[in-house]
C-alpha cells in the first residue's frame, strides 16, 4: 500500500524522536529564510511562500512526532486541519489575538494576513513533510549496503 507505514515499523519513540529532529532543522532553515532571505537578496515570494511551506513541513513533522503510529496519510489530514484551521483564524479579529500576532512568536505561528496562497504554500509543504518522512524511513528499514567488503 502507497503511504503506509511498514509492516514492522520502528519503535515509536525512536520515530518521533526522528521526526523530532528532523523538525528541529526544519525550524532553523524556515527561520533562517524569514530573517536571512531579504539581506541574501531573496525575492519576497520565496521567503513568504518558502516560509509558508516550511511551517506547514514542521506542522506535518510535529503532528508525527505526537501521534507516531498514525500513517503518513492521517499525519497529513490531521497537518491539513491544522494549516487550514490556522489560516482562516486569521480572519478571527479579537483584541487579545491580533496583539499575539503583532509578537514575533504570534507572527511565525499563526501569521497576520489571511491569504489563499498560504494554502496552497501549506499543501507543498505537507507533500515535502511526507517526502522527508518517508525518505528517513525508508533509510531506516533497508539495510544499507557494506561498501567496505566490496
Amino acid at each position: 500500500m502507497r503511504g503506509a507505514q511498514p509492516d514492522q515499523p520502528v519503535a515509536p519513540v525512536l520515530t518521533s524522536l526522528i521526526r523530532a529532529g528532523l523538525t528541529a532543522m526544519v525550524i532553523v532553515c524556515g527561520l533562517s529564510l524569514r530573517w536571512y532571505g531579504f539581506p541574501l537578496g531573496l525575492p519576497a515570494f520565496v521567503v513568504k511562500y518558502g516560509g509558508s511551506l516550511l511551517w506547514a513541513t514542521m506542522v506535518f513533522l510535529l503532528v508525527g512526532v505526537v501521534l507516531p503510529r498514525l500513517t503518513r496519510t492521517q499525519i497529513a489530514a490531521i497537518a491539513v486541519a491544522i494549516a487550514v484551521i490556522v489560516e482562516f483564524s486569521r480572519l478571527v479579529h479579537t483584541p487579545w489575538l491580533d496583539a499575539f500576532r503583532l509578537t514575533a512568536a504570534g507572527a511565525l505561528l499563526l501569521g497576520r494576513i489571511f491569504s489563499l496562497w498560504n494554502l496552497v504554500a501549506y499543501l507543498a509543504g505537507i507533500v515535502v513533510g511526507i517526502w522527508l518522512d518517508s525518505r528517513v524511513a525508508r533509510n531506516r528499514i533497508q539495510p544499507q549496503p557494506n561498501t567496505l567488503n566490496s
